[in-house]
């Protein structure tokens, strides 16, 4: 990767014709630091403020993911995990306030508001997201004991979920979307770096960095929950496992009752170009992109996946 200060390169990814002249999405691509960054909603001057001015704690927590891999789900796990001695799930915060609130990402929110904001009142634990490559990550992360939850997700549903997420701005086709994976010019990508990087921080600092598949989540929410909790450092005791407290947190953070909370099916975004919260609550399905991608492309894109990942035993359902 280029180093932090590398210039900038502005370009649109290598789309078909009709996307170049119509997604927003694509046209506002930047490479930086050797990533693809949506600059027109991540600024490259918030990315420079975060990198050179936050400053870790070692209990912070931190939500990374790639977009449209699950993140929504995991920061409303998290903040109830960390917070479940705080709360009952009929006062959390969650009730009244999307999970990208009370979790707020560094480089899209924090650092863009204010190049050096105080966030030394934030209470302990402190708990951030971001959608930064690992190599991108401010230095006093990487030199902290802090905790990075990454979340990821079968990249095929990645693509067919960021498509419906942008088409309220533009009128693009899924087969544009497609295209500009298959040549890695994503949002903080390529998909393959960004999910690289922090897999093989997970094999290297196994207690600080957390590796999870949205389909790992899917197929078993309690297992992964207390996995989650444990590793949090907020592990549930054998009287709330007795009792059904996992249970009842995971059925509160379950798609579907996210999605019918009102903040969620009515809440406005404040300085966002996303016009409402309920953006973030589509389908939540594994397997989707069966319905909107050819056998020919699923095909295609395995290939790439395969070249880009060899050696790596980093694999996808």
């Amino acid at each position: 990767m280029e180093s932090k200060e590398s210039s900038l390169e502005t370009s649109t990814p290598n789309v078909s014709p009709s996307a170049a002249a119509s997604n927003a999405y694509a046209l506002g691509l930047t490479q930086f630091q050797g990533f693809w960054i949506p600059s027109t909603r991540v600024p490259t001057s918030s990315i420079i403020s975060f990198q050179k001015y936050f400053q870790a704690l070692d209990d912070d927590i931190i939500v990374a993911s790639t977009p449209k891999a699950g993140t929504t789900w995991l920061k409303a796990l998290v903040f109830t995990i960390v917070n479940h001695h705080s709360y009952t799930l009929s006062n959390t915060p969650l009730n009244s306030a999307n999970p990208h609130q009370l979790i707020p990402f560094l480089e899209v929110k924090l650092y863009r508001k204010n190049p050096n904001p105080d966030l030394s009142k934030i209470p302990s634990p402190r708990l951030f997201s971001t959608h930064l490559p690992y190599p991108m990550l401010a230095d006093s992360i990487k030199h902290s004991n802090c905790r990075i939850i990454y979340i990821t997700r079968n990249p095929f549903d990645i693509i067919v979920s960021l498509w419906h997420f942008f088409r309220f701005m533009d009128d693009w086709s899924v087969e544009d979307c497609f295209e500009m994976f298959c040549r890695g010019k994503e949002g903080c990508g390529s998909f393959w770096d960004h999910a690289l990087g922090y897999w093989n921080m997970s094999l290297e600092k196994p207690s600080n960095v957390f590796f999870l598949r949205y389909e790992e989540l899917k197929e078993d929410p309690v297992a992964q929950t207390k996995r989650l909790a444990e590793f949090l450092g907020f592990p549930f005791s054998m009287e709330e496992e007795k009792t059904g407290v996992v249970n009842q947190i995971v059925d509160f953070c379950i798609f579907n009752n996210l999605k019918d909370l009102e903040v969620n099916k009515t809440g406005k975004m404040a300085e966002t170009i996303l016009p409402s919260y309920k953006l973030y609550f589509r389908s939540g399905k594994v397997g989707d992109y069966v319905n909107y991608l050819t056998p020919a492309a699923v095909e295609r894109f395995n290939n790439i996946l395969e070249e880009k990942l060899s050696g790596s035993c980093l694999t996808f359902k």
